[in-house]
């Protein structure tokens, strides 16, 4: 009777996702670690940064589910009560790191292509921080390690695996500034979406505190200090942009490209998805339209394995222990490609704008890339800015749209990095055969951390 009734179960079962549209009967293949012999070596050797990535996810998961079942006009009141909670959690993190799915059930439901591509990408975190931790994998041959681990990731996920190339490129394919959610998140709950400004310090600090200690004890070194710089310095005054691998861990980026750019795709992913979220003009299924349009364009097409390393490190000696002003400044990388983009769909939206407008446009442009309000910010979304500025402004119906795009906008921005950067020479790798020393930085800082002392008594 009871077998009876387990296959009349799993008959229905069958039946069921048969009849189901397909927005709903989603495959939900698990995100697993691959048995690899440096398995668990980031949690073995680095308890302490394990936590905080953990705690760092729930933040992550948390706020889609805030965004989506709460009304925008409490937004000050559920970024101040998430926040709370996302400290509570970083001061006392979970022991393992929680899939996106935990934290955040609406959301998975609503959307669950986003939380596997989510979670696939931070197994590829966890690989390669296991290689970069792991004593047993020469230092000569952790570029090979992880350009493996990157392979496993792109093949084993191959129908959602993020593209390799840099961010300046996925951006503009993704085309978002012109829709009317963006940069909602960094102005109206300014709170957390800093946290996640300081925990993109974070993880390209781990990757290059563990480039500069090498193999041995002095990468143990290297991590308790930046963890100690991240707890004192980051988290109470958090970047005010979203750091890039190539700025935060430039000697990272050298070595391997290709996850380091998935890793910017993803944290752009974040970004764009809590403005998707946050905007109330669309209903869910629309919003899932348009970021699964969003998810597309970030994912990796053919040909983008020849762009992984265009791109610039503008500070290659970067030193993860000092919190300096650059690291602190909302212009980087990030505000520079955004302006980019902005000068390059000018012309499509306004050919004959005046000087005088045009500042202005780009004065909008710069206070909504600032988290929070800014003095003399027009309200709503930088579109919503334009609109006030240019009533006659020419908008493309279609660009407007969940899940559309203008596919002329999106080339023309396309020809503009191919003007700008088409020809910029490959970033050279980073040789690693000597085993690199931390001695002078870890030396260098405490003789200055001692000296600020003795001035202070």
């Amino acid at each position: 009777m009871k077998n009876q009734l387990l296959k009349n179960m799993a008959i229905a079962v069958v039946v069921v996702i048969g009849i189901l549209p397909a927005a709903q009967a989603q495959q939900r293949n698990s995100v697993a670690h691959p048995r690899t012999p440096y398995r668990l070596s980031f949690y073995n050797r680095h308890r302490r940064s394990y936590r905080v990535a953990s705690a760092l996810h729930f933040a992550h998961s948390k706020l889609h589910d805030v965004l989506l079942l709460t009304a925008f006009e409490n937004h000050a009141a559920e970024d101040k009560k998430l926040y709370k909670q996302v400290i509570n959690f970083y001061k006392k993190p979970p022991r393992i790191e929680p899939t996106m799915e935990l934290y955040a059930p609406y959301t998975a439901r609503a959307t669950w292509q986003l939380f596997r591509t989510i979670d696939s990408i931070h197994l590829l975190h966890e690989m390669t921080e296991d290689v970069m931790s792991d004593k047993d994998i020469a230092w000569n041959q952790k570029g090979k390690a992880l350009k493996e681990a990157y392979e496993i990731y792109k093949n084993k996920y191959k129908n959602i695996a993020f593209s390799p190339a840099p961010l300046d490129v996925t951006m503009r394919r993704a085309g978002v500034m012109m829709k009317p959610y963006f940069t909602l998140t960094r102005n109206y709950y300014p709170q957390n979406n800093n946290f996640f400004y300081a925990a993109h310090w974070w993880h390209p600090a781990v990757y290059e505190s563990m480039m500069i200690g090498g193999n041995d004890k002095e990468q143990d070194a290297m991590i308790q200090k930046m963890e100690d710089v991240f707890q004192n310095q980051v988290v109470p005054n958090p970047p005010m942009r979203m750091l890039l691998s190539r700025e935060g861990a430039p000697r990272y980026s050298r070595l391997s490209p290709e996850t380091a750019n998935v890793f910017d795709n993803l944290h752009m992913l974040h970004g764009i998805t809590y403005d998707i979220f946050a905007y109330e003009g669309w209903t869910i299924k629309q919003k899932r339209a348009e970021l699964y349009r969003v998810l597309k364009a970030l994912s990796y097409q053919p040909g983008d394995e020849k762009l992984v390393r265009k791109f610039n490190v503008p500070k290659p000696n970067f030193n993860p222990l000092v919190y300096d002003e650059w690291a602190k400044s909302s212009n980087g990388a990030m505000t520079r490609m955004m302006m980019e983009m902005a000068m390059e769909m000018m012309p499509m939206m306004h050919g004959n704008m005046n000087q005088e407008m045009h500042q202005k446009i780009m004065a909008q442009l710069k206070m909504k890339l600032t988290p929070g309000i800014q003095e003399g910010e027009i309200p709503g979304s930088w579109i919503d800015a334009m609109k006030v500025l240019m009533p006659n402004m020419k908008m493309s119906p279609e660009a407007m749209q969940p899940g559309k795009i203008n596919p002329m906008m999106v080339n023309i921005m396309l020809d503009g990095w191919r003007e700008k950067y088409g020809s910029l020479p490959d970033i050279e790798p980073i040789s690693m055969d000597i085993e690199p020393s931390a001695k002078n930085i870890l030396s260098s800082r405490k003789l200055r951390i001692n000296k600020i002392a003795e001035q202070r008594d």
